[in-house]
């Protein structure tokens, strides 16, 4: 009898050690839904770049004799960059100087001289012909030597004529005068072309000459990227920028003036702010990707920037495309998507597991924001080992403080 009960007793706790532990449900990862503060960012890699890189060359084809920047150094506006042999050009100025000074100090005093004395012979002439006129009339003379003066007359007017003419030709502001100060302009804005300035404030790129070299228009001899300081709003107004190359599929949430994290690859360690400036209206149907274009923020707290961003550096950007302080996050393995399309979680309240539809804000790779269907404090397990209305028991996990 005693072996009876014993099995009877065995039977039992075998019956109680299965059955309790599968009537209570499995055991699974619950999560209390809380607050927290969420960020959506879009993460690419891009370039940095400068808006206004002027490419310097030459108006004229010469011979470099100076050369008086490098790779690297700051110009400010206005500053000699480079010289060109000015000698053949100093040659033509001068020789359109010289003969402008001899129209105003020779040519112009000889005509002035002539016409003078063309007028006197003119008047003399007059005087000769009015007198043998009069004695013609009283027989004293032939009418041979009336012809003759008369024709000596109609020559010196012809000769005060032509005086009055070179005159006029040579006098002030005349069109001899002005072809010549054009001559002279033109030699001038020549011969500036051999000394080449800087056309505003910046850094230099790149060279590609050096004294001896004959350059020509089509030759870039150097590269400037534009530095003027810092606009009202912070930015970087040397066209400082980084351009990115987004995923098509990453666009949609992506607007302008959304503020960006810059981490350089050579200085993984620094963190440097940026701002969506433009967006590319076109998506480039090769690559799947639209280019970004990021400003560089410079650094206005107490804390030093480090390091400058060059040309051509590779640059991670974090693009926070929306912000939130506190609101209901879980993360996406919570969730479960239905046929229909709709999402669900499974809320643990009272020992039981109900499938809950909710709707979602906020999304990245690995948490969701949580619109509607919950509420603070909620339990919910991960989907996958139980069912709809299924009993289970919970081990909590700690959720995140901060969710990007």
């Amino acid at each position: 009898m005693r072996i009876i009960y014993g099995l009877l007793i065995a039977a039992l706790c075998a019956v109680l050690l299965i059955g309790v532990p599968k009537w209570r449900g499995p055991v699974l990862p619950a999560l209390t839904v809380e607050l927290l503060p969420m960020e959506l960012r879009i993460v690419a890699s891009g370039e940095v770049r400068y808006q206004s890189l002027a490419r310097i060359g030459s108006e004229i084809t010469g011979t470099v004799t100076a050369r008086h920047v490098r790779e690297g150094d700051t110009v400010s506006k206005g500053d000699l960059l480079l010289e060109l042999n000015p000698d053949e050009l100093q040659a033509r100025l001068d020789q359109a100087q010289t003969l402008l000074q001899q129209l105003q100090k020779v040519s112009r005093p000889q005509a002035q001289a002539a016409l003078a004395e063309a007028r006197d012979n003119q008047r003399q002439a007059s005087r000769e012909a009015r007198r043998r006129e009069a004695l013609a009339q009283k027989g004293v003379i032939s009418a041979e030597q009336v012809e003759q003066a008369q024709r000596l007359e109609l020559n010196a007017k012809t000769a005060l004529t032509r005086a009055q003419l070179s005159v006029d030709s040579l006098a002030v502001n005349s069109t001899e005068e002005r072809l010549l100060q054009q001559r002279i302009n033109s030699a001038e804005a020549e011969l500036a072309k051999t000394r080449i300035y800087a056309p505003f404030a910046g850094r230099v790129q790149t060279r590609n000459v050096e004294p001896g070299d004959l350059v020509q228009p089509s030759k870039v001899l150097l590269e400037i990227a534009r530095s003027d300081g810092v606009d009202s709003s912070g930015a970087a107004s040397d066209g400082l920028e980084v351009v990115v190359a987004l995923d098509e599929k990453n666009f949609a949430p992506l607007q302008l003036q959304q503020p960006v994290q810059l981490i350089a690859d050579a200085w993984p360690e620094q963190e440097v702010r940026g701002v969506v400036r433009f967006i590319a209206p076109a998506v480039d149907s090769g690559r799947g990707t639209i280019d970004v274009h990021i400003d560089v923020v410079a650094n206005t707290d107490q804390t030093p920037q480090q390091h400058t961003f060059l040309q051509g550096m590779t640059v991670s950007a974090n693009i926070i495309a929306a912000q939130r302080e506190r609101t209901l996050v879980l993360p996406n393995d919570y969730l479960v998507r239905t046929a229909a399309g709709q999402s669900q979680v499974l809320r643990w309240q009272d020992g039981t597991v109900t499938a809950v539809d909710v709707q979602l804000g906020l999304r990245n790779m690995t948490h969701s924001e949580i619109t509607s269907g919950l509420a603070e404090g909620d339990v919910v397990v991960q989907a996958g080992k139980v069912s709809d209305g299924q009993r289970a028991r919970v081990r909590f996990e700690q959720a995140q403080h901060v969710i990007r």
